[in-house]
């Protein structure tokens, strides 16, 4: 972590793990929000662009990771991860308004990264093999993320064009990388909250964005049918260093 980044927000609070995200392929597809209405953990409310509902399907590279923000877990710090997920809003005591993310499901390659997730924040993770492609090219990069799902392979991927830059204010691309905070239902019904601090990231315009396979298989139909569709904006983020903090139960 780069001495001096400047962080939003500011951390504070007992450290989870720190890593580095980087590559980020981020598709967004505009669903019907009575379809995410069952989803959305109590004490949030669906945080929209605009008029439009979103979901995002998300495939990055998790780097140097180290729990606690110290210990480094042998052949569990380098690995894909790809999730979806839609967006949030909780107004905190103090009239504070938090953005966050709620995931619908994160698939990573290593069971242990899977049961830890579970067993911390109650995250609906799952382990599959799983692939990448990163490529710098002259026009910018390509990124692509698999994993194998019943015997077979799909992903998402997406070509950066040009030079990677901060988001304009008020863009679809602010919107999607500017949400701080993670919320996860829990098995009784509550809700855990948890801040995820790093620096604005910068994005590449994207060009031949996809998902491709069976999102019926992997999803189920309500979201296999959104995926099925070319995504309504798509962009590929730098990423940076991250922490991700200890969760807390909201009233």
């Amino acid at each position: 972590m780069s001495v001096g980044v400047q962080f939003a927000p500011a951390p504070r609070g007992p450290v989870f793990l720190t890593a580095e995200w980087r590559n980020l392929v981020m598709l967004n597809y505009e669903v019907d929000a009575a379809l995410l209405a069952s989803y959305v953990p109590q004490g949030t409310e669906l945080d929209a662009f605009g008029r439009k509902t979103l979901v995002s399907l998300v495939g990055f590279r998790f780097l140097r990771t180290r729990m606690l923000g110290a210990v480094r877990v042998p052949f569990h710090s380098n690995f894909d991860e790809v999730n979806l997920r839609f967006y949030v809003r909780r107004r905190a005591p103090g009239g504070e308004v938090r953005r966050g993310v709620v995931f619908i499901r994160e698939i990573v390659p290593r069971l242990a990264i899977a049961l830890v997730a579970r067993l911390a924040y109650h995250e609906n993770y799952h382990r599959h093999s799983m692939r990448h492609r990163v490529r710098a090219m002259d026009s910018g990069v390509r990124a692509e993320y698999q994993w194998r799902h019943r015997g077979n392979w799909m992903g998402l991927r997406a070509e950066g064009v040009g030079e990677p830059a901060l988001p304009a204010n008020g863009s679809m691309e602010q919107f999607v990388t500017e949400h701080y905070w993670g919320y996860a239902r829990q098995p009784d019904g509550g809700t855990v909250e948890y801040r995820v601090a790093h620096p604005q990231w910068s994005v590449w315009r994207s060009a031949n964005a996809t998902f491709f396979g069976d999102g019926v298989a992997a999803y189920g139909p309500t979201f296999g049918a959104a995926l099925a569709r070319q995504p309504d904006s798509a962009f590929v983020a730098e990423g940076s260093a991250v922490i991700v903090f200890a969760g807390k139960r909201i009233a």
